[in-house]
């Protein structure tokens, strides 16, 4: 991997492999190349390919608290309906993506650490717009 000039989250998690999973789910996965040897995996470089990367390290013990998460992540993507159809039983609030009055198409998730995940697109770019 070659970088660009980019800003990446470096997210802390109680179980890695469970974020590895959801983040998966996303599209985000580590090139094989990535797994160390040693045995020793508290640090993961997650990529979707498309330009989004993501880091997720062992979280100190006690640090996140479920339902105290302070952490947040927005996934730009314009392929918000099909991830909302993939998540469909796990939205935010039980509510599918909306028109924000923020110009944003999106909807929220919460990964296994209840990181608030929010997946969206600018309203005036959907090539699919309601009349």
């Amino acid at each position: 991997m070659t970088p660009t000039h980019a800003l990446t989250s470096i997210l802390p998690c109680n179980d890695l492999d469970a974020s590895e999973k959801f983040y998966a789910r996303l599209g985000f996965t580590r090139a094989d190349g990535d797994k160390p040897e040693d045995g020793e995996d508290s640090y993961r470089i997650l990529s979707d390919g498309k330009g989004g990367h993501l880091h997720l390290t062992d979280a100190v013990e006690g640090w996140l608290i479920r339902g105290r998460n302070p952490f947040g992540l927005y996934l730009y993507t314009e392929a918000v309906d099909e991830l909302a159809r993939e998540f469909s039983g796990e939205l935010a609030n039980g509510r599918g993506p909306e028109d924000t009055p923020w110009g944003m198409y999106e909807f929220a998730l919460s990964d296994p650490d209840e990181t608030l995940v929010r997946i969206g697109w600018p309203s005036r770019l959907r090539q699919n717009k309601q009349a």
